[in-house]
């Protein structure tokens, strides 16, 4: 399985924002300050008998050249119909799930590999209450390196305590040398992040594979969804009848995809397999009618989709701040 020649053309596509915010006052009187510090995102919600805490490891920019299956001018339509315009800010979100006498977290965000308007996560976690040391769990979605960056400081592990799980499809593809050397120059870069992030981990002896649908803690399995990722995973979360599903790079453009999901991405590694497997599990959403935790969409990222023609609605939960 061999990157797609869209990917091998594109570039990442991350602009850095600047941080500032205007505020209400007039510019004359009180110029907008640079912030001083990382502005920590969370939210908390019960599902059933475990706590969900979705965090936000910040945003970046991308421009929608990455979508490919449709013509420009469609993409740019469909953008306009959302009130959008040019490169979108993109959220990357990351989920800790409390659940018996285990702390889980669902991907890590980027840590310090995509630039300073990311590696927000572990302030989020600060602020929700949690510190580092006490996740037992990581459970990551797929090896891209905004969900696996932030395992790692430099060599440094930072969830010292927990074991690392992942599908063995996707720790095969990307911590494997020849793969690497053999892919396009322009997707290497991802090996790289990849291998920096977990072969601590697997140093320490802290990762750990599994094949299929398997139980990774009480209430929570896999969903083998492969496609964007030769091992990319959905993570299921069930409590007191409540479910809630982890969809990792279901999605990237919520504006584009939600209505129009045939519609791909040039990071898609397998793109027909990554596009039948959004068809499934939106269909399946929205019949269904569970939760469902994307990590692109605005955060917090969670929600419910309806069908509409021939494509879907997002609904996402309202935001509820628990601080009192």
């Amino acid at each position: 399985m061999t990157y797609p020649t869209a990917f091998a053309r594109s570039t990442l596509a991350i602009a850095l924002a600047t941080g500032l915010w205007a505020g209400p006052a007039s510019a004359q009187t009180l110029p907008a300050p640079t912030l001083a510090k990382a502005q920590a995102g969370y939210l908390r919600m019960m599902l059933g008998d475990a706590e969900v805490t979705a965090l936000s490891d910040g945003t970046v920019v991308l421009d929608s050249s990455i979508l490919t299956g449709a013509k420009p001018e469609h993409i740019k339509d469909l953008l306009n119909q959302a009130h959008q315009t040019g490169p979108l800010h993109t959220s990357f979100n990351a989920y800790l799930v409390k659940t018996g006498d285990k702390l889980v977290l669902v991907d890590t965000g980027a840590g310090s590999f995509f630039g300073p308007t990311l590696n927000k996560l572990q302030a989020g976690m600060k602020a929700a209450g949690y510190t580092p040391d006490q996740v037992t769990d990581i459970l990551i979605t797929h090896l891209h390196a905004d969900h696996v960056g932030g395992l790692v400081n430099g060599e440094a592990i930072q969830f010292p305590n927990a074991v690392v799980h992942a599908d063995k499809a996707e720790l095969d593809y990307w911590l494997d040398t020849a793969k690497a050397e053999a892919a396009p120059k322009e997707a290497q870069g991802f090996f790289k992040m990849a291998q920096a992030a977990l072969t601590p981990y697997v140093k320490a002896g802290k990762v750990k594979p599994f094949e299929g649908a398997t139980e990774m803690v009480p209430g929570i399995r896999t969903q083998p969804t492969h496609g964007h990722t030769p091992g990319h995973s959905f993570y299921v979360l069930e409590s007191k009848g409540q479910k809630l599903v982890f969809w990792g790079d279901l999605l990237h453009f919520e504006e584009v995809q939600f209505p129009e999901p045939t519609i791909t991405v040039a990071f898609d590694v397998d793109q027909k397999a990554a596009k039948a497997q959004r068809l499934a599990a939106f269909a399946d959403a929205a019949k269904q009618g569970y939760l469902v935790a994307p990590s692109h969409v605005t955060f917090p990222g969670i929600g419910h989709l309806r069908k509409q023609g021939a494509g879907y609605v997002w609904l996402p939960v309202r935001y509820v701040n628990d601080a009192h």
